[in-house]
């Protein structure tokens, strides 16, 4: 009875051994099946969005439909559209090649009076030329320097322009002698070369005081500066009908001497363009220059240690090497024949402002 106990139950143990075994050859079949279609259909594209990346970096079907869009915009701002595609890489699927290359960095430098009343005009001003900077064509980085006192106000004004800035100050004080002789704005414009030279700050450096004003195609004009540029400036008095164009004289667009033309007013005949070889010094509204000239290895060696200020001041150093070559120098617009800044002085046509 037991015996027959003992061989029933080791019967059953094996049944039971052969069917567990069964079971876990199925679920092994089962895992192995499901591990093969998850590995192909991760190869599938998740959305019709994949489907159209894929047909537009092929210049497929996504291509065509991209063109039609731009064609059909065309109509109606179509033009900015496609120049705005064209500056973020798209050149490429819709030209069918080439891609453009990316737009120099513009790096503005504008200089601010510290006086009491010159608060109210110093932040009109800067909006005037915040909402100027905005119309051109990005990179621009705006560096506005001023004395430590006037930050605040400024600061605020400055996060609202939506324009990519930096803003410096120095705590430096000076008389009002040292203004009226432009010796503060001399310093401030040393404060931004030495920020660009620190932070090397590759681009194209332009001086443009509030009272400038620009013609819009100027800008384009200063990214095809390879070293440097220089073009005619026409300078106002406030309150004045007089005006005074200086600037270089060109042949295409090489520099070949300066030229200073006094146009009186608008009612008497332009005075005798006098012109000279080489002026004592390039006005800083009338110049742009490639900021890298600001760590050439060479600049330290270029002048006798007689002459230590031609190579420590920044600003001096870029003024008087656009006039050591003229063959560096790129005339702007391309035979300097057309006024593009204009300069409203509010104190006297001759002033550095």
């Amino acid at each position: 009875m037991g015996l027959s106990t003992d061989h029933g139950g080791a019967g059953g143990g094996r049944g039971k051994k052969q069917g567990g075994s069964q079971l876990w050859k199925k679920a092994l079949l089962h895992s192995c099946l499901c591990f093969v279609m998850g590995f192909f259909t991760g190869f599938a594209p998740s959305s019709v969005s994949d489907w159209t990346s894929a047909a537009v970096s092929a210049g497929g079907v996504g291509s065509s439909h991209m063109v039609r869009a731009l064609q059909t915009a065309a109509g109606g701002g179509g033009a900015a559209l496609n120049r705005s595609l064209l500056a973020h890489g798209s050149g490429a699927a819709i030209g069918g090649g080439a891609s453009s290359s990316p737009r120099p960095l513009l790096v503005v430098v504008t200089t601010t009076e510290s006086t009491p009343a010159a608060s109210g005009e110093r932040a009109a001003a800067l909006t005037r030329m915040a909402h100027t900077l905005r119309l051109a064509a990005p990179p621009v980085l705006w560096v506005v320097v001023e004395a430590a006192a006037d930050v605040p106000a400024t600061a605020r004004l400055l996060r609202n322009t939506g324009i990519m800035y930096r803003h410096l100050t120095y705590k430096d004080n000076f008389t009002a002698a040292d203004a009226a002789a432009g010796k503060v704005r001399h310093h401030q414009r040393n404060v931004a070369l030495g920020h660009v030279e620190h932070h090397r700050l590759a681009g194209v450096v332009l001086f443009a005081g509030l009272g400038d004003v620009f013609d819009l195609r100027f800008f384009d004009q200063l990214r095809q500066i390879s070293a440097f540029g220089a073009w005619p400036v026409a300078t106002m008095a406030r309150d004045s009908r007089k005006v005074v164009v200086r600037g270089p004289a060109c042949s295409a667009s090489a520099v070949t001497g300066w030229f200073s033309q006094d146009f009186g007013n608008a009612t008497a005949a332009p005075s005798a363009t006098s012109t000279t070889a080489r002026p004592p010094e390039v006005d800083a509204h009338g110049f742009a220059f490639n900021s890298s000239v600001l760590w050439d290895p060479e600049r330290w060696g270029r002048y006798p240690t007689s002459e230590p200020d031609k190579s420590q001041d920044s600003m001096k150093f870029v003024q008087q090497v656009v006039l050591e070559d003229f063959s560096k120098v790129k005339g702007i617009p391309s035979d300097c024949s057309e006024v593009m800044v204009w300069h409203v002085n509010s104190m006297v046509p001759s002033s550095s402002s």
